[in-house]
């Protein structure tokens, strides 16, 4: 195929000896399997920044620094320079959390080397060698929904325990290979420790699956595992050997609270206006 003009440099350089064929592309960049010597990749060539249709929203960059404070004021500024830097550290956040979250242990793609927007990484495959498919793209039994939810929400964990947030999961981008699930696509990941979103993202992230996998085993659908994941998170109690129930109790006492709170202002504002209806009746 003709080499696109991206992959073209690295080509060029020895990073990547020939262009197989494009995987597919995405909102965020286009997948291009490759060969590196004797090994089989793929190259992710993130599109630039005006092509992209998923925003750099301010709800992923909360929690996100430059180690450089001179990088963090432009930034925060969002000078010329500040936006170009965004950009960097956008683009070099998926290669950071894939080297993080692969240290943790979670399955996700091995990454090699990013270069000028182009993150070359494991090609996730099936058996036969091919690319391994989404689940959006497949056809489960019950017992296999029951096995491979019980799988992502294990790696949901295991994120978690290492800081991160995925921020964007659903079924097209968790490939299944031989072993069970692989997350991929982590450019807005989150730092679940730094952004105020962190917790609702992962309850999104959580009931996105939920809903997938209870298209096949119905029963999944009662569980609320992210709100109990969270719970056990704040509360310093969460570890990737922790057993889950997929049960979660609201604790109401700060809604009692509340209400019996409101309760006694509205007495208080009966008694004033009462006072004050005998006092013009007696002037």
């Amino acid at each position: 195929m003709k080499v696109p003009k991206r992959l073209q440099p690295l080509l060029d350089d020895g990073f990547i000896d020939e262009v197989i064929c494009q995987l597919m592309s995405g909102k965020e960049a286009q997948i291009f399997i490759v060969r590196c010597g004797d090994e089989i990749r793929c190259a992710k060539v993130f599109k630039e920044a005006n092509q992209r249709s998923f925003k750099q929203a301010v709800q992923y960059q909360e929690g996100r620094s430059a180690r450089n404070s001179r990088k963090n004021r432009a930034m925060s500024k969002k000078t010329k320079y500040g936006q170009k830097e965004q950009e960097a550290a956008w683009l070099n956040a998926e290669i950071d959390a894939l080297r993080r979250l692969a240290a943790a242990g979670v399955r996700v793609p091995e990454p090699f080397t990013f270069v000028d927007g182009v993150l070359i990484m494991e090609l996730v495959a099936d058996a036969e060698g091919n690319a391994a498919p989404r689940f959006g793209d497949v056809t489960l039994t019950a017992e296999e929904a029951r096995t491979y939810h019980a799988q992502v929400i294990n790696e949901v964990v295991r994120m978690l325990c290492a800081g991160l947030v995925h921020g964007d999961l659903s079924p097209f981008n968790v490939l299944l290979d031989n072993n069970g699930p692989v997350i991929i696509d982590l450019p807005q990941a989150v730092n679940a420790a730094g952004n105020n979103s962190a917790s609702s993202m992962l309850e999104r992230d959580v009931d996105n699956m939920r809903r997938y996998f209870g298209r096949f085993a119905p029963e999944l659908l009662d569980t609320d595992y992210g709100k109990e994941i969270w719970s056990l998170y704040e509360a310093g109690n969460l570890y990737p050997e922790t057993e889950l129930t997929g049960i979660f109790e609201q604790d109401t006492t700060i809604t009692e609270l509340g209400e019996l709170m409101a309760i006694i202002d509205d007495a208080k504002r009966e008694e004033a206006a009462r006072l004050e209806r005998e006092r013009e009746s007696e002037g």
